[in-house]
């Protein structure tokens, strides 16, 4: 799960990164922060009621972030090394040292976008995978990587980045104590850090859809009420430290590992910085100002842009300041504001899945997700006038949890199982939403299908991961062993991209290669 500072630093300009590893803030910075943040977010209503926004629909974007791993499926952490080799500005280093982000070039899907994000991704990974094999290092996509122990994720191997020690430092500062884990699940997990870094656990694919400003309430809460449904068939983390916790622990994990409230702020309601939210909104400009009023800011770096004057001189401003303090606030659904060649657009940021198993089943996963929230949003009767807030959120917790197997409440249906919920009711919704956008009839009935599969067939990257370390503990593994033999056997599927619905859940060259546990 990316920690995400670097799109609002990158526009503040070179100088702001270098600054950065420097900077030691006091109240003062503090105090002209806020008071430029405020100037920021009332630059951005008086930008909402007039008309220079780009109005389009459909241009979406992908990221994808990737795990670096040894011959033995360990992380490694060579992010820089590999990067620099690569020499490709849409590849970027994350949070660890064993961390790298893809972004995609964003695109419309329609008619045949998802075969061109196909093709692009495919070959950014192949040559990612080859510069990284020179080195013995695979890539994987997963959300979290089976082999990491504690040992793993302490700040040594934080990558080398400025902002990330920044955030790190800033973050540790907030919270003033070390951060509990203790994530209950099939077993249960308990440990803690003095650093965020064990965040760097949580590999995620967040997917980007723009919409008009008078749309984006209607996708936002569209996306808050479908997110349930959606990680439960994309869940792909079911192990963390040897333990099985979640279908997608990654949720939990990233709620616990960056959570700056100390417990006496918990029982005051002070809201988390990883958050679902508490309502639906009635314009995104709700989402910024609570952004604003909610949480104090963690990188209070001033930008030369005085937003007031741009406008007052008919520009557009960046907003850099709120858009900095908007990528410190991690809600699973995002609003984004950015400018492109002098026009600002609005973009949902959706990120409740976790990355892989394979660069097809993340295309599968965004062809649901832009369908049946575009299918959603224009509804004549929308699903959030009938859905309690509350009842969204306990949806994606029991999809976190409880994956395939989850059961949610939908209206007229009650409670109702997330396949029967998926197969009857969302999934011909996300036919005719990307019948909606154009899309190829061919790439719609694929994409689709594989979702089709994954209910009909009960399988996803978790009950996979799940069933082959049960398959090898039958065999006498102990877990660790059968933790490595699925993930090189997951590693070897996956390169093929093949849907996981179709994997064979026996592990058989793994068994073939491993010797038993000594006695």
């Amino acid at each position: 799960m990316v920690i995400d500072v670097r799109s609002s630093l990158t526009v503040m300009g070179g100088h702001m990164g270098k600054d950065l590893a420097k900077s030691v803030f006091a109240p003062e910075d503090r105090i002209r922060y806020r008071r430029k943040v405020h100037r920021c977010l009332d630059v951005l209503d008086g930008l909402l009621d007039a008309d220079v926004f780009d109005t389009g629909t459909g241009m979406t974007g992908l990221e994808i972030e990737i795990n670096l791993v040894d011959a033995d499926a360990e992380p490694v952490m060579r992010n820089a090394e590999l990067l620099a080799d690569l020499g490709d500005s849409r590849f970027q280093p994350e949070l660890g040292r064993f961390n790298i982000e893809f972004n995609a070039p964003p695109r419309k899907i329609a008619p045949d976008g998802f075969g061109a994000f196909e093709k692009d991704i495919s070959e950014a990974l192949r040559t990612a995978g080859e510069r990284a094999g020179k080195a013995d290092s695979r890539l994987a996509l997963i959300g979290m990587l089976p082999t990491l122990t504690p040992e793993h994720l302490v700040l040594a191997n934080l990558s080398d980045n400025e902002r990330f020690r920044a955030l790190n430092d800033e973050i540790v500062a907030a919270r003033g104590e070390h951060f509990p884990v203790d994530i209950r699940g099939v077993e249960r997990l308990r440990s803690a850090s003095g650093t965020i870094v064990p965040e760097a656990a949580c590999t995620s694919c967040q997917f980007h859809l723009q919409v008009p400003p008078e749309e984006f309430a209607r996708y936002w809460n569209a996306s808050q009420a479908v997110a349930g449904a959606q990680v439960a068939l994309g869940a792909n983390s079911p192990f963390l430290h040897g333990r099985r916790l979640w279908a997608e622990t990654r949720i939990a994990l990233f709620e616990q590992a960056t959570d700056t409230r100390p417990d006496e702020f918990k029982a005051q309601g002070v809201r988390p910085r990883v958050w679902f939210g508490e309502r639906w909104i009635t314009s995104v400009f709700d989402l910024f100002e609570e952004n604003v009023r909610f949480f104090p800011p963690l990188l209070p770096l001033l930008s030369e842009e005085d937003p007031v004057a741009v406008r007052a001189g008919g520009g557009i401003p960046r907003l850099h300041e709120l858009c900095l303090h908007n990528g410190t606030v991690y809600r699973w659904n995002r609003p984004v504001y950015d400018v492109m060649d002098g026009r600002p657009h609005l973009r949902v940021e959706n990120r409740v899945l976790p990355s892989g198993p394979t660069v097809v089943d993340l295309l599968a996963n965004a062809a649901f997700y832009f369908g049946v929230v575009r299918r959603l949003a224009e509804s004549e009767r929308p699903i959030w006038s009938r859905l309690e807030f509350a009842t969204a959120a306990a949806n994606f917790r029991s999809g976190a949890r409880h994956g395939l197997d989850a059961t949610m409440c939908w209206p007229g249906l009650g409670e109702v199982g997330v396949t029967e919920l998926v197969q009857e009711t969302l999934l011909p919704l996300a036919y005719e939403g990307l019948d909606r956008f154009g899309v190829h009839p061919a790439e719609r009935d694929r994409l689709l299908g594989i979702i089709e599969g994954r209910c009909r067939t009960g399988r996803n990257g978790s009950t996979w991961q799940t069933a082959a370390v049960r398959a090898a503990e039958d065999r006498g593994r102990n877990r660790g062993t059968a933790l490595r033999e699925m993930t090189l056997r997951y590693l070897d599927l996956q390169h093929l991209n093949e849907p996981v619905h179709t994997w064979p859940c026996q592990p058989v060259a793994a068994v073939r290669r491993a010797p038993p546990d000594p006695a």
